[in-house]
């Protein structure tokens, strides 16, 4: 049969609007609420994000940030939002479209959902900006990638 309405696409935007209004909470205070934080995957090369040439270079395809205790200035518009985040101890400034995001996860109460298939990546990196007092970077492997129907398994996201 065919979808004439197109409940795939009425479900990523209904997501992606879930996505945006938990960002708008965390945007009220200096912090998420209580436990809560996030990681946010998107595409770094797709139309409309704005990150330093130097992220794209080390994150050419996809790049996943933490939302928990030190960032600043996040602004939550309608079709994208913006962030300010230390890399290096250098604060640095992304506008990221809901559009390009691949996954969130708020790992505090067990939920996650993938946007789409993440392109042509077995792996994932996972960089946190506040891994570290001074604000530096760090990497890790995530894991496999979840299919594009299912929601993300927390454990890739968890410290060990």
């Amino acid at each position: 049969m065919t979808d004439y309405i197109g409940y795939e696409a009425l479900t990523q935007a209904a997501m992606r609007g879930v996505v945006r209004e938990a960002l708008r909470q965390a945007a009220k205070g200096s912090a998420p609420p209580g436990d809560h934080h996030f990681y946010v995957t998107f595409r770094t090369k797709a139309p409309g994000v704005k990150i330093p040439d130097h992220l794209i270079e080390q994150f050419p395809e996809e790049m996943t940030i933490v939302i928990q205790h030190q960032y600043w200035d996040l602004e939550v518009h309608d079709g994208h939002f913006e962030i300010v985040l230390k890399f290096n101890r250098v604060p640095q400034h992304l506008s990221i479209p809901y559009v390009a995001m691949t996954r969130f996860v708020d790992p505090s109460v067990n939920f996650g959902v993938s946007f789409e298939k993440a392109p042509s990546s077995d792996e994932q990196t996972l960089v946190d900006p506040a891994s570290d007092e001074a604000g530096d970077s760090e990497t890790a492997e995530a894991g496999s990638e979840e299919s594009a129907d299912t929601v993300v398994s927390l454990d890739a996201f968890r410290r060990k």
